[in-house]
């Protein structure tokens, strides 16, 4: 037991060390381009160099548990400096936003999913990673529609192309649209970007105020997957008239349980500064390393593998997305 431990500790280090330079030298460069930030930079350093330099699939441990452990562990941090005082600006305005956000990009995707010929299955799993959470939807979703690897796998690599591609894009079509307001850059942000990682990075763009009020709308998405795959559960049992294994783990993450419990006591008692200071300050280099892992760990050539009627499907969810959040903000008055 303890030498597994010790085997899986040694095939992390070289990733995980990898990804601690990448992220050190997108600070560095940060120093000379203020205006794009360290996060930015160590994401994108990150996609050139693991699409060029460093492609050893030994790398692969030590990237994955910088992309999930450290960003989860980022987030649970952002929880020291968030109060239940600042979730209640986004107000009732907020949520509607979110819940309508959701319901449109769910039956958007799965009727241009239809529309292109793909099956139930992959406009389910589509609909579920944009609306909700991107890889975490799709892996609470696929088992309980019978989704099968292969559509889960296409369906994940699909999201995370057009994640990354909106994520380079929105805080460029926000600050063009919406100026300096905060909760629409937050709203456009949180409310669309597909994972946790992608909300951090593209709300990193414009600023860290933007990165806290990105992740109330982002968790609030969140806690929606809950319904989600109780919908898609009903429906596709409606569907097949089958029963469904009900041996499944609990689908909200752990993170965002935990980012709400630290939430609950910075809101209830005062925590000294030096705390909150520690925390965003360890949870900024989380965040960096974990992006610089994201980009280390993007695949372009598996993105092109995947044929002109995938890029189309995503092209088409993401501009439906944008549209629809854009049209949302306005009519929800979030500014």
């Amino acid at each position: 037991m303890i030498n597994q431990l010790i085997q899986k500790n040694k095939a992390i280090l070289p990733g995980l060390g990898l990804s601690i330079i990448v992220a050190i030298i997108g600070k560095l460069c940060a120093l000379a381009l203020p205006s794009l930030g360290g996060a930015t930079l160590a994401i994108l350093l990150g996609i050139v160099l693991g699409n060029t330099l460093f492609k050893q699939a030994y790398l692969a441990d030590g990237t994955k548990f910088s992309e999930s452990k450290l960003l989860e562990c980022s987030v649970v941090l952002i929880g020291f400096t968030v109060t239940f005082q600042t979730i209640s600006r986004l107000g009732l305005n907020g949520l509607g936003f979110i819940i309508v956000m959701m319901t449109v990009v769910i039956i958007s995707a799965m009727f241009i999913g239809k529309k292109l010929g793909f099956s139930e299955n992959v406009g389910i799993l589509m609909a579920s990673g944009n609306a909700v959470c991107g890889s975490s939807a799709i892996g609470a979703v696929a088992p309980t529609i019978g989704a099968d690897d292969d559509e889960k796998g296409q369906v994940i690599t699909l999201v995370n192309l057009l994640g990354t591609v909106m994520m380079l894009t929105l805080p460029i079509i926000s600050t063009i649209l919406f100026g300096h307001s905060l909760l629409a850059h937050s709203a456009l942000l949180g409310g669309t970007l597909q994972s946790v990682g992608q909300v951090v990075a593209g709300a990193s763009l414009l600023n860290q105020e933007t990165v806290r009020y990105a992740m109330l709308f982002k968790i609030t998405r969140i806690l929606f997957l809950v319904v989600v795959v109780f919908i898609f559960q009903k429906r596709h049992k409606k569907r097949t008239d089958s029963t469904v294994s009900k041996k499944r783990s609990f689908p909200i993450p752990w993170y965002v349980l935990a980012f709400l419990l630290i939430c609950i006591l910075n809101s209830s008692v005062s925590l000294p500064k030096p705390f909150s200071d520690s925390a965003h300050f360890i949870s900024t280099w989380f965040e960096t390393v974990a992006l610089a892992a994201i980009g280390l760990r993007l695949d372009l050539k598996k993105f092109i593998k995947e044929g002109p009627r995938f890029l189309i499907y995503g092209l088409s969810v993401g501009i439906v997305q944008t549209l629809a959040a854009i049209l949302l903000i306005i009519i929800f008055k979030i500014n």
